[in-house]
């Protein structure tokens, strides 16, 4: 357990909890609503704590699987008590979630498998994409690596502008061009650029329109397009970001993402401003793509990478309500 141990400090720790408390509360309401009064684990508190999953955004599916799990543990343990219900969800989520295929969780200080390693962000407008950019930004110059940020939103000025401001904050340079060009050639040249300073990681933000999942999808390959003529392999990140506080709805957006390109990792952002949080484990048992980094405040370190044992401990832990 060392690497995770590395991953997940005191100080993470302790702004995930925090992050987290407003999901929790709710999440653990409901669950302590469904099973009041009841000694056993019967029909009734199964279909009490189908329903409290649902309205805590876990989603259809995910409950299903997760009461569907319980059951075959009930059947076993002819005389399980609600009092054990809790260990028991904790660990059906726990490893509902490690169905899904590893995160790869790195560290920003880990050695990435490619220079410079590129990251494509895609997203609707609204989620916290622009933020979470710089977010990255700062925390992989902070570990040490040379970063550079290339601003192919190019159809609102305000991206382009938000994105700059970033740059400042986090200490790192910005490929950019005027309002209105084409994306893939911002695109083109923010890799030429990075590959002619030697750059470790280049981050590209796309623009965030989803009205037409076709034209969505053309661009995107383009970009790609363009991007593989300097480095055949590339992007080697293709980082969908989700706004957590609209519960189900974040849902609907990661479907129509991921058929429009290959997204292979997801970001959930503002999760310590929701009690919609249960909706992380409705996107990672439902996508199958790893979730790498969850967003759970406003600070440039609020930026977690993504632990699935620690999320679903800290959203069954009752100890740090302050």
């Amino acid at each position: 357990m060392g690497f995770l141990d590395k991953l997940f400090g005191k100080k993470e720790k302790e702004s995930l909890d925090q992050g987290l408390q407003k999901t929790k509360e709710n999440f653990l309401s409901k669950i302590t609503k469904a099973i009041a009064g009841k000694s056993t684990v019967d029909e009734e508190v199964l279909d009490n704590l189908e329903d409290a999953l649902v309205t805590a955004d876990v989603g259809i599916d995910t409950t299903i699987q997760i009461i569907e799990k319980i059951e075959k543990r009930v059947s076993k343990d002819k005389y399980l008590n609600t009092g054990e219900l809790n260990k028991i969800l904790q660990e059906e989520i726990e490893s509902l979630l490690v169905e899904a295929p590893d995160a790869n969780a790195y560290t920003f200080a880990s050695t990435l498998p490619a220079k410079p390693y590129i990251i494509l962000v895609v997203g609707v407008n609204g989620v916290g994409k622009t933020t979470t950019i710089g977010k990255l930004a700062y925390n992989f110059k902070k570990a040490g690596k040379s970063v550079l940020l290339g601003a192919a939103d190019t159809f609102r000025a305000a991206a382009v502008d938000q994105l700059t401001i970033w740059s400042e904050r986090a200490g790192v340079p910005i490929v950019k061009q005027p309002m209105g060009s084409d994306p893939a050639s911002v695109a083109f040249d923010t890799v030429q650029s990075g590959v002619s300073r030697g750059t470790d990681v280049i981050i590209i933000d796309t623009a965030g329109r989803l009205h037409n999942k076709a034209h969505l999808m053309e661009e995107l390959s383009k970009i790609k397009r363009v991007i593989q003529k300097h480095i055949p392999d590339a992007p080697h990140e293709v980082m969908l970001v989700l706004d957590g506080s609209t519960g189900q709805n974040a849902l609907e957006q990661a479907k129509h993402f991921t058929a429009a390109t290959d997204v292979t990792a997801l970001v959930i952002t503002k999760l310590d401003g929701t009690a919609k949080g249960g909706v992380v484990l409705a996107i990672a048992s439902q996508f199958k793509i790893p979730v790498k980094f969850i967003g759970v405040g406003e600070k440039m370190e609020d930026l977690l990478v993504f632990d699935r044992h620690e999320f679903v401990d800290s959203l069954f832990s009752l100890d740090n309500k302050s």
